[in-house]
């Protein structure tokens, strides 16, 4: 079985390592020949760091032998993405003009990732300035859906999210603005984290300005796995304090009982394809019989939320990302850019502020919502997972697929944590749903999935499929 370490989940392989049932060596060797095996079908690791994470790995050992008290994650194989810095290592953002930007200290995720005794394998795939539902660009060219090439892994960490589905690690860090985590996570039949705005501190150390406001409010680091118990380990992980954030927040990773009491939106802009409603419902269902009082009712003002996600962040981008990517950006990116700016109204400076002051109203609503309903369950994307490519085609298209993301977008421009997890299979493709919980509350989110992945089942890791 040592030979197939890749197919356990992290914290298995945590709790052998620690109990020195195998050692983190071991493990790295194993996942690391998963990635030589299939990675050239798949295209998700882009930068195999062999040496580094054996050397890494025989160091966790030692700690091991020495006695010392383990993280959950200790000798652990994991992934990190390449729009972050990684000592050593180029933070591309899949961008060619990026190659040799060689960050010289660690992020702080990738910082207590190591902290917590976590050997990094490799990184992975992003679409150029991480701003796809699609990930490849001319840098390291298009990493492949392992359930079938047709369909998008995801965007933009699509190379986390087919790495962990195909057993090339079995946790893969990720970001999310607009859905980068929950949408592969999604694509790739595996469970995604956004969590709460300063849950997980960040800071790219090589950047050379601060990031623009909607990316400080918006924007969070956050993991990807096959088992909703390895997304609790990794957030437990990455929320380590750093000072480098000073939007950090010190919440606690468990906060007092709530009600069980849950919403299903099962059609919330009403454009939701029957197989994304029946899956919501079959979630409720088994959420029903694992005791949870379950009703059909959507949150308020979802469709607003998710058109002033568009509203702020695009108009913003307009500033500051699209001249970027029409300087360095490959032609996907390109094309893809094009369909985010015709899609969102163009604002005035006063207008923009106005979009800012109606959030707070927003989240206001939806605070009192959860209160009520502290878990919701909504669509990941009100489509199944996309074809490959789908924003390079014409802009009706574009514009179906952007609403199709409704329930996607609605959740960051308000601020509260969510998981996209899987309930199952529609003709091959990977279908899921997402649950959303209020602000700090993540363990609130996981107790929901983990009653959700029991019974889907789902069986990855999987080899590649055509």
């Amino acid at each position: 079985m040592q030979n197939e370490l890749w197919r356990w989940t992290a914290t298995d392989l945590g709790r052998a390592i620690g109990e020195r049932r195998i050692s983190s060596r071991e493990a790295v060797q194993s996942v690391l020949g998963r990635i030589a095996a299939v990675n050239p079908a798949v295209n998700a690791v882009v930068d195999v760091l062999a040496d580094e994470a054996l050397a890494a790995a025989d160091q966790a050992d030692a700690v091991v032998r020495s006695g010392v008290a383990l993280s959950p994650l200790h000798g652990v194989p994991v992934t990190i993405k390449v729009n972050v810095d990684q000592r050593g290592c180029a933070t591309t953002n899949g961008v060619v003009a990026f190659r040799d930007i060689i960050a010289t200290e660690d992020c702080p995720t990738v910082a207590n990732l190591r902290k917590a005794g976590a050997v990094i394998v490799g990184r992975t795939n992003t679409p150029a300035f991480s701003h796809r539902w699609f990930t490849g660009n001319a840098l390291h060219g298009d990493t492949r859906n392992p359930w079938g090439t047709q369909w998008t892994p995801g965007g933009s960490s699509g190379g986390a999210g087919a790495a962990v589905a195909a057993g090339m690690g079995p946790i893969g860090h990720g970001n999310d603005f607009g859905g980068s985590i929950r949408y592969p996570a999604y694509a790739c039949g595996v469970a995604g984290l956004r969590p709460t705005p300063g849950r997980i501190a960040h800071f790219n150390p090589s950047a050379s300005t601060e990031r623009p406001i909607t990316a400080q409010m918006m924007s969070v680091q956050g993991p990807l796995a096959r088992s909703v118990a390895d997304l609790r380990a990794a957030l437990a992980a990455m929320a380590a304090p750093d000072p480098r954030d000073a939007g950090w927040v010190p919440a606690p990773l468990e906060g007092p009982r709530v009600a069980r009491r849950v919403a299903l939106a099962v059609d919330p802009a009403g454009d939701v394809a029957p197989e994304i409603a029946a899956a919501i419902r079959t979630a409720g269902r088994w959420l029903a019989d694992a005791g949870y009082e379950v009703e059909e009712v959507a949150p308020p003002r979802l469709v607003e939320a998710a058109d002033l996600w568009h509203a702020l962040v695009v108009n913003e981008e307009r500033r500051f990302l699209e001249p970027l990517i029409r300087k360095h950006g490959d032609a996907k990116s390109l094309r893809n850019i094009d369909g985010h700016v015709a899609y969102a109204p163009h604002l005035t400076g006063d207008e923009i502020l106005a979009g800012f002051e109606r959030r707070l109203s927003i989240q206001r609503d939806w605070q009192l919502f959860l209160a009520r309903y502290p878990v919701l369950v909504t669509p990941v994307s009100h489509q199944l997972p996309f074809e490959d490519d789908l924003d390079q085609r014409d802009d009706d298209t574009v514009r179906r697929m952007m609403d199709a993301q409704r329930s996607l977008l609605a959740v960051p421009v308000l601020g509260f944590p969510a998981l996209s997890v899987p309930t199952g299979l529609v003709g091959g493709r990977p279908v899921g749903v997402q649950i959303v919980a209020p602000r700090y509350r993540e363990d609130v989110a996981f107790a929901a999935a983990e009653v959700i992945e029991r019974h889907a089942a789902m069986p990855t890791p999987i080899d590649p499929r055509p």
